[in-house]
């Protein structure tokens, strides 16, 4: 960990990173593109057409969703780590993505039927919301210790609804081959459905306004590591802080589901990366780790529709690459990183 003075300067490197990583993103592909191009992507009268063309229809939209994902996630899974005191606390591994899940591929099946607008972000925060509920109290009267019980209730909640999303897909694929490829690629999470700035733009309010609002509560979340008497003598409402963190980080994971569909480990990646750099003050690890939660969920995007080209790899497959060590790492050394 840095000294506090250095902390703005590394703040800056990170943003500078986060910076040049979505630039070189969108400029790796299968087909070559030059930075006259991507610059000609953002307005500038450069570039070759058509090279233009793919950058501003498919790579930077993709990428711009990318970041804004990676970065919500990061702020979730940092957030709920701080409420929880528990260092592997992650809307993935906590089952919250996947109660998300479940209730947007519900409404997704309803809207077969009835074609409700806003049902599918709905029925992702209930499911999110609830699952975050009921992990937390199942959690609180197991035995055992704290990470071993939310854990283990956060995998077996989690395995619940994979069950029974994938009992959904089946029932609702019948003979649509073309919606049981759909579901099935959005249980996996990725971005290859985005084309053009609708779905970013459509996305970008509800992500950007839930980070911000969360973010808000950096001092709150500072107080709650100290433990609760503390912090209630310190004059905060535990309880309702601690009810209103857990709903802002439900939605914000719900909405990131909502869009790109299962993507784990960047709640988990994300928080302890910048922690081990910048300390656990959150008016400093918030911020960072969205910077590197939207750097690491860019680089896995890149890589996704890259190696294997013309081929696309679902996102999740590449977070989990990545993520699974790094958490296999953190489950064997838990009890000496900080909370």
């Amino acid at each position: 960990m840095v000294a506090p003075r250095h902390r703005p300067l590394l703040f800056a490197v990170l943003s500078a990173a986060c910076a040049v990583t979505l630039a070189f993103s969108a400029l790796w592909g299968a087909e070559a593109t030059t930075i006259a191009d991507l610059l000609g992507a953002l307005g500038l009268p450069l570039g070759e057409p058509s090279a233009v063309n793919i950058l501003r229809v498919l790579r930077l939209p993709r990428v711009l969703l990318a970041a804004l994902v990676g970065a919500a996630l990061a702020l979730s899974g940092t957030a709920l780590q701080a409420v929880f005191r528990n260092p592997l606390a992650d809307p993935y591994l906590l089952g919250v993505s996947a109660g998300g899940a479940f209730g947007a591929g519900l409404a997704m099946l309803a809207q077969e039927h009835w074609p409700i607008a806003p049902l599918v972000p709905l029925c992702a925060g209930v499911g999110a919301l609830g699952t975050v509920a009921l992990v937390w109290t199942l959690s609180r009267a197991a035995h055992g210790g704290p990470t071993a019980a939310l854990l283990l209730t956060g995998v077996a909640v989690s395995t619940l609804w994979m069950a029974l999303m994938s009992f959904l897909v089946l029932r609702g694929a019948n003979d649509q081959t073309v919606f049981f490829m759909r579901m099935h690629a959005w249980m996996l999470g990725g971005f290859d459905r985005t084309v053009g700035l609708q779905q970013p733009l459509l996305a970008a309010p509800y992500l950007l306004v839930g980070m911000a609002v969360l973010g808000a509560q950096a001092p709150a979340l500072n107080l709650l590591l100290l433990g609760d008497e503390t912090a209630y003598s310190l004059g905060l409402e535990v309880a309702k802080t601690r009810r209103t963190v857990l709903i802002l980080a439900s939605l914000l994971t719900a909405a990131a589901v909502c869009v790109t569909g299962l993507i784990g480990f960047v709640g988990l990646v994300a928080p302890h990366a910048v922690r081990l750099l910048l300390g656990p003050d959150h008016r400093w690890l918030l911020p960072g780790a969205a910077l590197v939660g939207a750097t690491f969920l860019v680089v896995c995007d890149a890589l996704a529709r890259t190696v294997a080209a013309p081929t696309e790899i679902p996102v999740g497959i590449f977070s989990a690459l990545l993520g699974v060590p790094f958490f296999l790492y953190l489950l064997r050394t838990s009890r000496r990183l900080p909370t």
